[in-house]
């Protein structure tokens, strides 16, 4: 018995579009993080100068 290959059960699936709510998500992710990075590079630049 051969086991399927993933890159033929992949072509096989139908495409599937996001939903908005799952579009909505990435986004506030995306966004969450972008924030964060900001936030932590201006702590470490007001209070660990070099």
């Amino acid at each position: 018995m051969e086991e399927p290959k993933i890159h033929e059960e992949l072509q096989k699936m139908a495409v599937e579009p996001l939903l908005p709510i799952e579009k909505k998500l990435i986004t506030w992710s995306i966004v969450l993080g972008i924030v964060l990075i900001g936030i932590l590079v201006w702590v470490s630049h007001t209070f660990f100068e070099v």
